[in-house]
């Protein structure tokens, strides 16, 4: 099975944000090269939020680029053959933190947002991802920075779409 074939499955089955997820199959539909960063009117991402329920606390980078507070993530590669192993991959390569998983139940939340030209727009799909007990995270080259938040202060922290992941996130783990 393709990226895309497995981005269309898994946007499929997921039950939430029903307009937006629309506008994503739409976006498949129309792009055969929807998944990669050379799709000039916008390509799927995918990101996880590190959770470390354990202690009740996130692990945010600060990103290079845009010298924001954001979750691990970023652009699928050739060699993904899932939207969830290019989360658990970034992930893993943006915290340095071996032995993640992801949470059960596919991604919690999809963010559309505007990137400068050439390409308009990412998709992201959005997952949880767990650390084990006694992690320890290592900045990458992709980082200004990489902290762990409570959950309240990653809210105080992050933009809009943190503030909704962190949300979403907690109430995953819950479920």
């Amino acid at each position: 099975m393709s990226l895309h074939d497995n981005a269309v499955l898994a946007l499929k089955d997921y039950e939430d944000q029903h307009e937006l997820r629309a506008v994503y199959l739409d976006h498949l539909a129309a792009h055969p090269d929807a998944m990669w960063k050379s799709c000039g009117a916008g390509h799927l991402t995918a990101s996880a939020l590190v959770i470390d329920p354990e202690h009740g606390r996130v692990l945010l980078t600060l990103h290079k680029k845009l010298r924001m507070w954001l979750q691990m993530g970023g652009h699928c590669e050739p060699g993904d053959t899932s939207l969830e192993r290019a989360a658990l991959r970034e992930a893993t390569e943006e915290s340095g933190i071996e032995g993640l998983t992801l949470l059960a139940g596919g991604p919690v939340q999809l963010d559309r947002h505007a990137i400068p030209a050439p390409c308009h727009w990412h998709l992201d799909v959005q997952y949880v991802a767990l650390a084990p007990s006694g992690s320890v995270e290592a900045i990458s080259e992709e980082s200004l920075d990489l902290r762990w938040f409570s959950y309240d202060e990653a809210a105080a922290m992050g933009d809009g779409s943190v503030v909704r992941l962190v949300e979403r996130g907690r109430a995953a783990l819950h479920r």
